[in-house]
């Protein structure tokens, strides 16, 4: 798999090996999934990032989604704008946990988007989050709390995280 450097690129690897993978269809979702790989970045979790289109790339993405715990990831975010079949076609080929971003849309505002992944049949769970910037944020920090079950130095690092948001609210709460 490509690993280029730089916190720009769709297909950068973080230092250490990754435990979460963040995909997304097309290097245009990049804008949307960047904000994920950031909150991943914040919390120190390694990760990955790769363009995996479920359309253009289909034998590619059935390789990344079944080899993905063998690689060591633990948890896959999976972004897509339109049709927006990555995320369950992912959770399709992996036990792995899968947190299903939509990429707003020009044509519909993301909705298409958001319907096209929450709408999975029972059976192939997608943990599907808001359209856009704000999903993706949430879709790393699930991903950090997922993690953290098991690891007593995310869930402290979550906590600290809460009590700053906490915090900044406080601090501008007198207008």
């Amino acid at each position: 798999m490509p690993q280029n450097p730089g916190s720009e690129d769709p297909n950068h690897q973080s230092p250490g090996e990754p435990i979460v993978g963040v995909i997304m269809g097309s290097q245009s979702d990049w804008e949307t999934m960047r904000h994920a790989s950031e909150i991943l970045e914040q919390f120190g979790v390694p990760h990955e990032r790769r363009v995996v289109s479920a359309h253009r790339t289909p034998e590619w993405m059935c390789e990344y989604a079944k080899t993905a715990e063998q690689r060591g990831l633990r948890v896959i975010i999976a972004g897509a704008g339109g049709a927006a079949h990555l995320p369950g076609m992912v959770a399709s080929q992996t036990e792995l946990p899968v947190l299903g971003v939509p990429v707003q849309s020009r044509a519909l505002q993301g909705l298409d988007s958001l319907l096209s992944i929450v709408q999975m049949p029972g059976g192939i769970p997608v943990a599907t989050l808001a359209i856009g910037e704000a999903g993706a944020k949430n879709a790393g920090l699930l991903a950090v709390r997922i993690l953290a079950v098991e690891d007593a130095t995310l869930r402290e690092k979550l906590r600290q995280h809460r009590a700053a948001q906490s915090q900044a609210v406080m601090e501008g709460s007198v207008l």
